[in-house]
């Protein structure tokens, strides 16, 4: 890891010309960052040298510690149900075993640059290992993801250990069908399926299908938080945390969870 800012500028640089030569670094750290997450947005992920990956690891470790990692000691449980627990802010912060990204039926993250998506922030800052491991995947699948499953991956430079992608229901009318409602339920039961069966004890969702896949955020917070106690009562685990970024989010979630 660089001591001084003018070695993580070169880092940085030198992360950027792997990528794409013809590129010219802009002059402060801040732009260089930005300039490299999007590159990556962009890339495969294979074909690149073993020194790409060791700096990259090197700079998204950097920039995981500034952010700050939130440890589920911090966030409290619900006072109703002591398994579950609400946490506001950025899912890639949190240290849980696994943590869920709300993919696309490709399953290889989101290549619009930049884009503020949360496939996006999960696979930027895990790094271009998890864009390959995905794509690994995919191939040995040979066809895309069925809305409701869902895969698991290592989570590479994020605190948690593990990633689970499940790709949830595009609502593209003025309400969801009642299909559309049982594969939202179907993507909490599959990764929380996955979860037992590698013997993990905490699980962190994302509010899966709202935002750009315009599922309604009341009745997805409470398919959500249904489906998971549903689950839990047949089938015990440990701590699932509902991480939210939304004002609204945060109140439908403290309402139906109690606090």
């Amino acid at each position: 890891m660089p001591k001084t800012h003018e070695d993580q500028a070169a880092r940085l640089d030198r992360l950027i010309g792997l990528l794409d030569g013809r590129v010219a670094p802009p002059p402060n750290v801040a732009g260089k960052q930005t300039l490299l997450r999007a590159l990556m947005n962009l890339h495969p992920g294979e074909g690149l040298p073993a020194e790409f990956f060791a700096l990259q690891d090197e700079e998204l470790v950097s920039q995981k510690r500034s952010r700050g990692i939130v440890e589920l000691s911090q966030i409290p449980p619900s006072p109703v149900f002591p398994h579950l627990r609400l946490w506001r802010g950025d899912i890639t912060r949190l240290a849980a075993d696994a943590i869920v990204n709300a993919a696309n039926s490709q399953l290889l993250g989101c290549f619009h640059p930049l884009h503020d998506c949360i496939d996006n922030i999960i696979h930027s800052r895990a790094g271009l290992q998890l864009r390959a491991e995905c794509r690994k995947l995919m191939q040995a699948q040979g066809h895309e993801e069925p809305v409701g499953s869902a895969k698991i991956t290592p989570a590479y430079n994020l605190p948690a250990r593990w990633v689970i992608h499940t790709v949830g229901p595009i609502v593209e009318g003025d309400a969801p069908t009642p299909r559309q409602c049982r594969e939202l339920a179907a993507c909490y039961t599959a990764c929380l399926d996955l979860a037992r069966h590698y013997g993990l004890e905490s699980l962190a969702f994302c509010c899966i299908s709202t935002g750009v896949f315009h599922f309604p955020n009341a009745l997805a917070a409470r398919i959500a938080v249904e489906t998971v106690c549903e689950s839990l009562s047949l089938a015990p685990f440990a701590t699932v945390i509902f991480d939210v970024f939304t004002d609204e989010d945060e109140q439908l979630y403290r309402k139906l969870l109690g606090y």
